[in-house]
């Protein structure tokens, strides 16, 4: 077996051989289809290839892996030896990703199959849309505090209403053009969305995994599929210590020598738009009854709330592993809420919509004593969340094991 390396940069990729433990150099390609295309057909059927993830990682992957035996992607974060050596070259860095391949020390990046990227890929640009659209609302807000204009009377400033209020507020000519310009761009992101999320809602609308999601409370449809894009295949994770690892919400640990462990802060390391969704989630669930809501009340009690949203977090990501990996519902998951859920997912797939129907479970939602009676539950097990907590925290404990001192039965 032959190890390849490739050092990818914008315009070049660097190729090393690795052979009976020596390294000879491959030579440079250009980083077009054409050029890989006919590199590829260069390669023998038993070599391995590896790389280091880049954002063209996906389509040098495509590429490669017809006529190799297998591509093997990098984690560029445990890579170390290349931002630490000495002397770099690209001949180097490639030379370092063969090397520990062969040695069986590399630490290796999972690549998602196609429908997993292409959910990604939709995913990322709904985030950057909704970033851009967060900034131009903000940009309004900041001229009317500029100008002293009291706050819209309109609960939404840029619905039909807000912009009435807003076109008569006495602003500046060059104000007012630019808060008009915003709002037309506004009015384009928001179409660009709502196209985005259609196909987000077509590509998942059959998968059950989605609807498992949608039992957890705090977790709505953007979040299950930006969880579910972030995921893949939950069989790739032996625990739910692995998945929250992978979403970065582990606290780092220092410890040496005889010296007890110290636990810092949560690492960060892994994927970041999925963890800030979960937080998301997280003071969703916060604010809706539940034992999540009494875990969020009883971490906020004693160390605040952004660690309890951060903790809260970490729960449901312990959560959304166990309900993917054993195929069940959340346990306390509340059946109208959730399948109002699931309608607002047929209709932003574009399912048509049924107006005046009163059948199914989707519609019982609407009606206010269902409501008050699964909310009624929600807060009954909040409750005994926190009666089973304060009953455990009185618990002696035995020295040396910090666990509760067994009781005897009278």
């Amino acid at each position: 077996m032959r190890v390849v390396g490739l050092d990818v940069s914008h315009t070049i990729i660097e190729v090393v051989y690795l052979e009976e433990g020596r390294i000879r150099s491959g030579g440079r390609v250009p980083v077009t289809r054409e050029a890989l295309q006919t590199f590829a057909k260069r390669l023998q059927a038993d070599d391995h290839v590896v790389l280091e993830a880049t954002g063209n990682t996906a389509a040098i992957v495509a590429a490669l892996t017809p006529q190799v035996g297998r591509v093997v992607v990098a984690n560029p974060l445990l890579v170390r030896l290349i931002a630490e050596a000495k002397v770099k070259t690209d001949r180097i860095d490639a030379a370092v990703l063969a090397q520990p391949y062969g040695s069986g020390f590399l630490p290796e990046v999972w690549t998602p199959d196609d429908s997993t990227q292409a959910l990604r890929r939709q995913v990322a640009r709904r985030s950057q849309i909704v970033r851009q659209r967060v900034r131009l609302k903000n940009e309004i807000h900041s001229v009317l505090a500029t100008h002293l204009l009291g706050k819209s009377p309109a609960a939404d400033l840029f619905g039909k209403k807000g912009r009435a209020w807003l076109g008569e507020q006495p602003l500046p000519l060059d104000e007012r053009l630019g808060v008009e310009q915003r709002l037309r761009e506004l009015d384009r992101l928001t179409e660009d969305q709502v196209a985005i999320e259609r196909l987000l809602g077509e590509a998942v609308l059959a998968d059950p995994r989605v609807h498992r999601l949608l039992t957890i409370t705090g977790i709505n449809t953007a979040v299950a599929i930006g969880i579910l894009a972030a995921i893949g295949d939950i069989g790739r994770f032996a625990s739910a210590e692995k998945l929250v690892s992978y979403f970065g919400l582990n606290p780092t640990v220092h410890q040496s020598g005889l010296q007890p462990p110290i636990h810092g802060k949560i690492s960060k390391r892994g994927r970041s738009h999925a963890r800030a969704m979960l937080v998301e989630a997280a003071w969703a669930a916060a604010k809706a009854p539940g034992p999540l809501r009494a875990f969020f009340l009883r971490i906020r009690q004693r160390r605040g709330e952004q660690i309890a949203a951060v903790a809260t977090a970490r729960k449901l990501a312990v959560i959304v592993w166990n309900v993917l990996h054993d195929d069940e519902d959340f346990a306390w998951n509340r059946p109208a809420l959730t399948a109002m859920k699931r309608r607002r997912l047929e209709l932003q797939a574009g399912l048509p919509a049924r107006k005046g129907s009163r059948k199914g479970i989707a519609a019982e939602y609407s009606l206010k004593h269902i409501r008050d009676r699964e909310r009624a539950m929600a807060q009954q097990a909040e409750r005994g969340y926190a009666r089973m907590v304060a009953h455990w925290q009185t618990q002696p404990k035995v020295k040396g094991t910090g666990a509760a001192k067994p009781t005897r039965n009278p």
